[in-house]
């Protein structure tokens, strides 16, 4: 039996030294190539205009970019201090022109209806503070037969999929963060019930050993 969810932060990750705790996490994740970005090809997401929600230090949506042609990215990104680690990272990749960061709350996500062909998240899922309303706007700022992929941690892990994962966290100081994440997040069940009522269309949620994914395409015109 899993345990009640206990919410996390819904203000992202701010401190400097923890942004470059969370910064090293991911460099080293992207560099043990697990960052799911197969998961956003293989759901169609391949070319044209994207935006991430919460990208961090951005390696996730930069790796995706690299993986793709003709595509841009803009990411939605509470935190001023990990937008600054995301355009330098962005540089890094040589993408300055191709990824544009923007300060902001996906709660009500600033930008028009129907400005990208698609949407991506990947690990913020449990710090939204209302799911529903990030829902609606994923559907509101997508275009005609847009897509979404929305991946993140599972509370219901396995005792030795969290040991593991739980010891794989680098530098070791990131991982209370972790334990907190995992304590945030969302089951399978408690995800398709805040989806159902959501206005979302076209999801379907998956369950894997290591998290959760949500992924569609709403209606066409």
């Amino acid at each position: 039996m899993h345990t009640p969810r206990i919410q996390e932060t819904t203000e992202g990750i701010q401190d400097k030294i923890t942004v470059a705790h969370y910064d090293e996490m991911q460099k080293n994740l992207c560099r043990a190539g697990v960052l799911p970005v197969q998961a956003l090809l293989q759901c169609g997401i391949t070319t044209g205009s994207a935006l991430e929600i919460g990208p961090g230090p951005g390696y996730f949506g930069l790796e995706w970019l690299k993986s793709t042609e003709g595509s841009v990215l803009t990411g939605l990104e509470i935190s001023p201090a990990m937008i600054r680690v995301a355009q330098k990272n962005a540089a890094a990749y040589g993408f300055s022109k191709r990824a544009h960061y923007q300060e902001g709350n996906a709660m009500s996500i600033p930008f028009d209806a129907g400005s990208f062909d698609a949407v991506f998240s990947n690990g913020s899922l449990h710090e939204w503070e209302d799911p529903s309303a990030v829902f609606r706007e994923i559907s509101r700022v997508l275009k005609p037969g847009g897509r979404f992929c929305i991946t993140d941690l599972r509370r219901d892990l396995s005792p030795d999929i969290y040991k593991n994962m739980y010891e794989s966290c680098q530098p070791e100081e990131i991982r209370p963060g972790f334990v907190s994440s995992v304590r945030a997040s969302y089951t399978k069940k408690e995800i398709e019930e805040i989806l159902s009522s959501s206005g979302l269309a076209g999801w379907l949620v998956l369950a894997h050993r290591y998290g959760l994914m949500v992924s569609g395409r709403i209606p066409s015109a």
